[in-house]
């Protein structure tokens, strides 16, 4: 018996040329979807690295800010403090005299003579100006 040699496909150039193309389409495709969400991330981290930093410095503000809270009610914890405050609006110790000192007479009836002044001012203007109004 003598073997049958077997036919070989011819060779056909069409065929293999759009299979190229399509297999380097699907290649571009996908390096340039890589690419595409490459860049996507970094511009999320840079976002987020700003973020970031823009809240440490939140933090450090706020740190700051409790630290002088804190000294604040260590503060008002002293007696001292209390003691401050409450003659601030005019309480006194058992046994102590409050002395209150008033200011010169002279300066107290200046401010209102030229308060009074100022108003008058204002009036003279108002009528001068009323009477033109109703002159025309």
């Amino acid at each position: 018996m003598i073997a049958k040699e077997k036919k070989q496909k011819k060779w056909r150039p069409k065929e293999d040329t759009i299979f190229q193309v399509v297999f380097l389409s699907l290649i571009l495709f996908l390096v340039g979807s890589l690419a595409v969400s490459i860049w996507r991330v970094r511009q999320r981290k840079t976002e987020l690295t700003e973020k970031i930093e823009s809240l440490k410095e939140e933090i450090r503000i706020l740190e700051e800010e409790k630290e002088s809270l804190e000294a604040g009610i260590s503060e008002t914890e002293k007696e001292s403090y209390w003691e401050e405050r409450v003659r601030e609006q005019g309480y006194v110790k058992e046994g102590e005299e409050q002395v209150v000192v008033l200011g010169p007479q002279g300066e107290e009836g200046e401010g209102l003579q030229g308060n009074q002044a100022f108003l008058g001012g204002i009036w003279e203007k108002i009528k001068s100006l009323f009477t033109t109004i109703v002159g025309r």
